[in-house]
């Protein structure tokens, strides 16, 4: 499956009282569908995922793909410590016809997290998830830092399609990327290039049968009558989708919008980042910029985002964030306890960071 472009790992806004506003969230979702980014990441580090009950975490799941645009790539954060939670979180996102699963490295037990107990973990819950599954390392957070030569070795299983790399570090980006350029898969693409997974094929197959006017089938159901292929077998038509195939390898994304151009530049395809959370066009403009060719452009809007992009998603964290988005027009709200709001000298720099930064 192709992953490239700007996804934002969306927040969980919450009532006063903590308790999850559902309202809230599909708004924002509804929101940032309409904004350029490839997709919706839900129940990332920065949605509080683990701050959530394990009802909460279906309950977010399902009203976020709800509301999501179909033609978004949806993300689910289904990263537990043991990878029996873990799947069984990734085998009810595939029912909710989730694309991917982001799992997290697990970390609690750090001084028994050797190399032979993630290659364990990673290609126990590869082997068994429905979804494609991209590995999620935040060191930052989790306090483990998964080595490149590891991600390298786990790129070699078919279902494990990439990582989101937080940890900030532009050389191992190269590393990982440079270790792990002889692996080669094909990918469902559109005409121009863009991602295409089997939720967007059956709701286009259902869309060309008036089976509901493009509400979601299973996948399983889609017919030979639904799917044509041209004379030069380049193209496959599904409904009104045309689709071709593209070589993809093992593809990095990366989640420090401070060193989003560089981290492109070292050959990531892509990035997750909290900062779309407030401002996804800003990001996507740099990576837009990277990918047409105009590395000084990419540099400018670079430049703009670098020091408020740090300060307020690295410093401040997810009360800062969702202040931010309060400032841009999502409703970002309060965060959950132990995560204090922010106080008011802090909003006022903030004020000040996020001024010219609007969408």
């Amino acid at each position: 499956m192709l992953l490239q472009g700007i996804f934002p790992p969306i927040t969980t806004p919450f009532y006063p009282d903590s308790n999850v506003y559902f309202k809230k969230l599909e708004s924002n979702v509804e929101r940032y569908s309409r904004t350029p980014c490839a997709g919706i990441v839900v129940l990332g580090s920065t949605g509080e995922a683990i701050l959530l009950s394990d009802q909460e975490r279906r309950d977010v799941l399902k009203s976020a793909r709800d509301a999501a645009a179909p033609n978004k790539v949806l993300i689910a954060g289904t990263g537990v410590e043991s990878a029996t939670e873990t799947l069984r979180l990734t085998e009810y996102a595939a029912e909710l016809s989730y694309d991917i699963a982001m799992v997290r490295t697990p970390h609690y037990y750090k001084k028994q997290m050797h190399p032979a107990n993630l290659l364990a973990f990673f290609r126990t819950v590869a082997d068994r998830s429905p979804l494609p599954v991209i590995i999620y390392n935040f060191p930052q957070a989790t306090g483990y830092d998964i080595p490149a030569e590891l991600v390298i070795e786990l790129a070699e299983h078919p279902n494990l399609i990439g990582i989101k790399e937080s940890g900030g570090d532009v050389e191992k980006v190269r590393r990982m990327v440079e270790g792990t350029g002889h692996v080669k898969q094909s990918a469902t693409v559109t005409e121009t290039f863009e991602a295409v997974t089997p939720r967007m094929m059956a709701t286009a197959a259902s869309s060309s049968n008036g089976e509901g006017g493009g509400e979601l089938v299973q996948v399983a159901g889609l017919s030979g009558s639904t799917v044509e292929k041209p004379s030069s077998g380049a193209v496959t038509v599904v409904g009104k989708m045309k689709t071709r195939q593209k070589e993809v390898g093992f593809q990095v994304m990366v989640g420090a919008a401070d060193k989003l151009h560089a981290s492109l530049e070292a050959g990531a395809v892509g990035a997750i980042l909290a900062f779309a959370c407030i401002a996804p066009t800003s990001c996507y403009e740099i990576y837009t910029a990277w990918k047409e060719g105009d590395a000084e452009l990419a540099r400018l809007k670079q430049e703009r985002i670098a020091g408020s992009s740090q300060r307020v998603v690295g410093e401040f964290g997810i009360p800062g964030v969702k202040y931010g988005m309060d400032l841009n027009g999502y409703f970002g709200g309060p965060a959950r306890l132990p995560l204090l709001p922010l106080g008011g000298k802090d909003k006022s720099e903030l004020d000040r960071l996020l001024s010219d930064i609007k969408h």
